[in-house]
């Protein structure tokens, strides 16, 4: 327990969200927070389609989270993408407090997602369940389970002064199901920071790295692995708003979805434009 001299330290974070990663920052107990994340197609055809804006395969994802503890959030979001359907809870273990008594901050998150295809798109895959041997994938019965992905995350950080923020992170990620040259099971890093220029305005930055682990993999060779998410971006903060615009490599926008499937190279102009926008309500 934190003593009343050595409190935790204030703004590390102006939002629960950074870019496509959360951070350690939970509102007050009893907020509600709505949250609509935004992203657009990729660069890659230039002014024909305004640069993505216009092309196809926009994603968004809209969500409500609440506070019914202290440090202690849960939360429940639509998105487009595949219809997943999510549910998620953090804590915020240890907060960094002034003195450096403790000095970084430890948060927690989980996720499950339940995917919202039709049951044929299932049934008409050559897919391999969880624990089965994908040499001798089939088409198995489909069955509800098969729909549940899950995310969990530990996440480190520390504000350094009152302009720089980072934060590190370790994930595993699971697929009840999936593809024959696919795998069930991935671990990721993630790396996150916020640099403010001004009292309202920062500079924004994450990146979510998928790892090469033959331990988890049950694949015999490397087949279209995900590929590396990297975001950088401007964010803007009121009281109770928080607006971020950003260019990013990834179109999934669940962090499960982001760390096993993502194939944009943004080597070869695969970003895209997008925002995320929070809106907070004290009860």
């Amino acid at each position: 327990m934190v003593s009343e001299k050595d409190k935790p330290v204030k703004s590390s974070w102006a939002s629960s969200y950074l870019i496509d990663n959360q951070t350690s920052f939970i509102p007050f107990k009893n907020t509600l927070e709505f949250v609509i994340q935004h992203k657009f197609g990729t660069v890659s055809n230039g002014i024909s389609d305004l640069f993505g804006l216009y092309a196809a395969g926009s994603n968004i994802r809209l969500g409500l989270n609440y506070v019914p503890l202290k440090n202690f959030q849960i939360g429940w979001g639509v998105t487009k993408k595949n219809m997943y359907n999510d549910f998620g809870a953090k804590w915020t273990i240890l907060e960094q407090t002034r003195k450096n008594k403790v000095p970084v901050s430890v948060t927690l998150l989980g996720t499950l997602a339940v995917d919202g295809k039709s049951n044929t798109y299932f049934e008409s895959l050559n897919y391999s369940r969880s624990g089965s041997d994908h040499s001798s994938s089939r088409n198995y019965a489909f069955r509800p389970a098969d729909r549940l992905s899950y995310f969990s995350q530990l996440i480190v950080g520390r504000k350094f002064n009152d302009r720089l923020t980072l934060q590190a992170a370790a994930s595993f990620t699971h697929y009840n199901l999936a593809d024959s040259i696919g795998d069930h099971d991935k671990a990721g890093v993630h790396f996150g920071g916020r640099i403010k220029f001004s009292p309202q305005g920062s500079l924004i930055f994450c990146a979510d790295i998928p790892l090469k682990i033959k331990a988890l993999s049950e694949q015999t060779t490397w087949i279209d692995p995900p590929k590396p998410n990297l975001a950088c971006g401007i964010e803007i903060a009121t009281t109770a708003h928080v607006f971020q615009i950003y260019v990013g490599s990834a179109d999934g926008i669940i962090p499960q979805d982001q760390i096993m499937f993502n194939q944009r190279d943004w080597t070869r102009k695969g970003f895209g434009i997008g925002f995320v926008i929070t809106r907070l309500w004290n009860f």
